[in-house]
């Protein structure tokens, strides 16, 4: 029988003289390991690690493993995460020795084949997007946006202009204003009005010559297609503004609409989502950002790009270039994946990818709204937002006992409280990769928790090893180590 709770840490497992091997002495005597490590860095005690056998190791971390709810094991109904299922040939493709095994400061003769696969991407990426050119190096979708906003200070300053702020809808990732902030800009929010788009009387109101950028997600976080999106370009140009598109719902209009084509100047990918890579437990992911032809001379250095005799290679003589933002060809593992998937998938399969999971979404938004009332939209995008704020009101079972109480039927709870501008937010997003009986599952539970008492949805989880720890307490005092009593 499985204990109650989580399994003892290493560290509580350990037994003095317990070993999994044993390293011989150098001909010196001394450590081999430490024979490795200067002076300097060497302690005068070795540290107070774990002494344990090999199988109560790796049982530590099977047992581990198997606590996680993964994409492989569980529905991830995430919204604006899109946490779809992760082809394994993704995955043996990127861990081939000549893409996994490769240091970044080789010379460009000795990993011809890498930088073929990531001038491909480059070249795929800025046609997915009906942009010009491509950088790869960003390391996540927040990088993403804080590098194109550096890019786009960096096109106002070489026209001799300073502009101040960056407009950001109400309805935005919270990463849009902060990316605004750490690039130099004063963030301004634009409401939404009641139908979840962005208002654009507000809009206008706050639209001036001191506006650099506006950032908009399309389709929004409300899972709503902006149909606006032309007029909003063409009030940015007139003020000399940039539109910058936030990627991360690109899963909805691949294949079908690209965000240059609505007028976007810059945006960014979420290749570790739209393009499957594996996504959450910290990372790594990646946003690469895509520009216009006019900005393509301020995207990060090196670039990978093609010489007139067929080979490739990094092109650091970007003297326009603002610099270095992560290491040479970024996470190289991440892309890697997202160029053998969209390889895989070529363009009928990518824009497939998105009338299917345009299609699942629906699905569940139509089967849940009369439980779930959803206030922005009778059809979505990729994503919809309900809401349990009559729930609360009537029962006092809010959104966040709902995603507990998921828990307990074996599926990942979607996304709650986001967008802020839903009331007890319930943000659902199936992604393409779920079946329909997955589907009528998920339904089935959602309704069989609407039915519950409040008692029962308060007390969730109670099948998990850990039930509610205490979200407050965690983000305000987060214990980050063990440490012995």
């Amino acid at each position: 029988m499985e204990p109650s709770g989580p399994p003892p840490l290493l560290f509580e497992q350990s037994r003095t003289g317990r070993k999994s091997s044993v390293l011989a002495a150098t001909p010196e005597g001394s450590n081999p390991i430490s024979s490795l490590i200067p002076d300097q860095f060497l302690a005068d005690k070795p540290p107070s690690l774990p002494e344990l056998d090999e199988l109560s190791v790796v049982r530590h971390y099977v047992r581990l493993s198997q606590l996680n709810f993964a994409i492989d094991k569980n529905f991830y109904p995430l919204g604006s995460c899109t946490m779809k299922y992760n082809p394994k040939r993704n995955e043996r493709i990127a861990s081939l020795p000549g893409f996994a095994s490769v240091h970044p400061y080789q010379p460009a003769s000795s990993v011809q084949g890498l930088l073929e696969v990531l001038y491909e991407l480059q070249n795929y990426l800025a046609e997915i997007a009906g942009l010009h050119a491509v950088s790869l190096q960003p390391a996540a979708g927040a990088h993403g946006e804080l590098t194109a906003l550096l890019v786009a200070a960096a096109h106002f300053r070489s026209i001799g202009e300073k502009r101040a702020n960056v407009l950001v809808p109400d309805s935005a990732h919270g990463t849009n204003p902060s990316s605004a902030h750490i690039a130099g800009f004063d963030a301004v929010t634009v409401k939404s009005g009641a139908n979840g788009l962005v208002d654009l009387e507000d809009l206008k109101a706050k639209l001036n010559d001191q506006t650099a950028v506006f950032m908009i997600t399309n389709p929004n976080t409300a899972g709503l297609f902006d149909h606006q999106i032309s007029t909003i370009s063409s009030m940015l140009r007139e003020k000399g503004a940039l539109m910058y598109l936030d990627g991360a719902n690109m899963n909805a209009i691949l294949g079908v609409v690209r965000p240059g084509d609505m007028g976007a100047d810059l945006m960014h990918y979420n290749p570790h989502k739209t393009f499957s890579g594996p996504h959450g437990g910290g990372g790594p992911g990646a946003g690469p950002i895509a520009v216009r032809e006019h900005l393509a001379k301020f995207l990060p250095s090196p670039m990978v790009v093609k010489n007139g005799n067929g080979l490739y290679e990094l092109d650091f003589d970007r003297p326009e270039s603002i610099g270095r933002v992560r290491a040479t060809f970024g996470n190289v593992g991440v892309l890697v994946r997202a160029w053998a998937y969209i390889r895989s998938q070529g363009p009928d399969g990518l824009k497939n990818i998105s009338e299917m999971a345009v299609l699942n979404a629906n699905y569940l938004l139509e089967n849940l709204k009369d439980v779930y009332p959803v206030p922005m939209g009778d059809r979505c995008m990729h994503e919809f937002v309900a809401s349990a704020r009559a729930m609360s009101r009537e029962k006092g079972v809010r959104a966040m006992d709902i995603g507990k109480r998921l828990l307990d039927y074996g599926f990942h709870a979607p996304t709650v409280y986001f967008p802020l501008i839903i009331a007890e937010a319930l943000m659902i997003e199936p992604t393409e990769s779920e079946s329909k009986q997955t589907l009528d599952q998920f339904i089935t539970a959602m309704r069989a928790i609407a039915s519950e008492s409040p008692e029962v949805l308060h007390a969730a989880p109670v099948t998990t090893p850990v039930d509610r720890p205490d979200e407050v307490q965690a983000a305000k005092n987060p214990v980050l180590r063990w440490r012995a009593n």
